[in-house]
């Protein structure tokens, strides 16, 4: 560095030294404390939990091991390779990280290789006072080949460094996007499978439903000819039959919408062996442990992210302080230059140029001003999204601990429930045969049954979708 540049920078730091008055005070990243509870919030009885606590946690567990269905891991991976929304978020990784590489080359000089011929004409008979007649005809050509460096800024108050620290924390924050997207993508996919599963069950019940009334009335027609039974209980009989029917049809199509989401979701045609028959073939899940509330909230990719958007939010502030300061830039070209080709690169033929400069602001109406506060409320923003997350999590957390626990005991109580009417309906329709019971007493029993055994479905499908939520909003499946 010659002596120009070297005052230029004495003069800088002098400058700023004077400006240090009017500057914003260094803000380090602070990390925002937990804006929760030290436990779940559950109302799960002392004890409750402890049984789990022996389990694996999700962080420790990949879902190729939570997940011990064959044809559930198999749709999972060939969704973990064909969804498009995880695409994206892969593609949106890779911009990110193009980003930062972009913003990192700005802290660097950028030189330019250069080399150039110049050709130039003057028409003779022109007169010249200088040599006291005419010039004649002249040809003239000149050859360079050089360097330069455009506008290279000197980074002495870490603006860049800010800037690309910024793009650094955007890229990580990015990566912890596609993470949280394979997470929900895969509990998607899992939930949408009991879903079929589900489907299947109602549907298998419908149609065992209708077969049963169906003969029922067949039964009752026949009686009804021979004098034994009314045109009363043939129309109840009849009205069943077509209740059953409905439920079919209706069970076909959500069933045909269920499969059609859960191709969109594995991003392909999915194999029909690989569907489920119902939710006993659909079930096969890990158990795991929640642990503590410290330990797993700040490791879910949603709140990494967020804790990286807020980070990068910090870098950006700091940018913007350095705004305060002088900028330093550099242009420089250096190279040979003659007018004979063979003599580009002989001794004699250098020529360069070195252009330092000093912009120092003085007065701007407010704008760094503008800008920094603007930097500084994009932070305290980023805080307080940081602190929904975590609060968020909390709660889906909390809930999905409840919820495991609860769809247990409420199928336990709905089996025993689903026992209770199947006895109920099995003497009603004793007492009818033999003649003690009217008919419609016989179909009140049986619609309470039919009730009971779609609730008892819904039930268990819940259940086992609690299972799929409780491992999702523990983080459950990065791996």
């Amino acid at each position: 560095m010659n002596s120009q540049s070297t005052s230029i920078c004495f003069l800088s730091l002098a400058l700023s030294a004077g400006l240090s008055g009017c500057v914003p005070h260094k803000q380090a990243y602070q990390q925002p404390a937990m804006p929760t509870a030290s436990a779940w919030h559950t109302d799960l009885k002392e004890g409750e939990e402890q049984v789990k606590t022996v389990a694996p946690r999700p962080s420790q567990l990949a879902w190729q091991q939570f997940y011990t269905n064959d044809k559930l891991r198999q749709l999972i991976a060939l969704a973990l390779k064909n969804n498009r929304d995880l695409r994206v978020a892969m593609l949106n990784v890779e911009k990110a990280e193009a980003q930062r590489r972009l913003q990192r080359a700005n802290q660097f000089p950028e030189l330019d290789a250069t080399a150039n011929s110049s050709t130039s004409h003057t028409p003779g008979g022109v007169e010249s006072s200088m040599i006291g007649g005419s010039i004649p005809s002249t040809t003239y050509t000149t050859y360079s080949a050089g360097g330069s460096i455009s506008s290279w800024e000197l980074d002495f108050f870490g603006r860049l460094r800010n800037l690309t620290q910024q793009q650094q924390e955007l890229y990580l924050a990015s990566e912890q996007g596609r993470i949280s997207t394979q997470i929900s993508l895969i509990a998607s996919v899992a939930s949408q499978y009991l879903a079929v599963g589900s489907d299947r069950e109602n549907l298998r019940l419908a149609q065992a439903t209708y077969d049963s009334q169906e003969s029922t009335y067949d039964l009752i027609l026949q009686s009804r000819n021979h004098g034994i039974k009314s045109d009363l209980d043939v129309s109840e009989s009849l009205s069943q039959l077509q209740a059953a029917q409905v439920d079919i049809v209706q069970y076909r199509r959500q069933l045909n919408e269920d499969e059609n989401q859960l191709e969109v979701l594995v991003g392909a045609q999915v194999p029909a062996d690989l569907l489920p028959d119902g939710l006993v073939s659909a079930d096969g899940f890990q158990d795991i442990s929640a642990g503590l509330p410290s330990e797993v909230l700040l490791h879910r990719p949603d709140i990494l992210e967020a804790e990286h958007n807020l980070k990068s939010s910090y870098a950006n502030v700091a940018a913007a302080r350095a705004a305060y300061f002088p900028k330093i830039t550099l242009t420089t070209d250096g190279g040979t230059e003659t007018a004979a080709l063979s003599a580009l690169f002989s001794g004699g033929t250098a020529a360069w140029a070195f252009t330092p400069q000093l912009t120092l602001p003085i007065f701007d109406a407010g704008k760094r001003n503008a800008n920094y506060r603007i930097a500084e409320v994009e932070r305290d923003t980023y805080v307080a999204n940081y602190e929904k997350a975590i609060q968020t999590a909390f709660q889906e957390i909390s809930n999905a601990l409840n919820a495991r626990t609860r769809y247990a005991e409420q199928e336990q109580a709905q089996q025993a429930e689903v026992n209770t009417l199947t006895q109920t309906y099995r003497l009603t329709l004793a007492r009818y045969e033999k003649g003690i019971d009217t008919y419609l007493n016989v179909l009140d029993a049986q619609r309470s049954l039919l009730s009971g055994q779609k609730s008892l479905i819904g039930i268990q499908q819940s259940r086992l979708s609690s299972l799929v939520t409780l491992y999702k909003v523990l983080g459950g499946g990065i791996t």
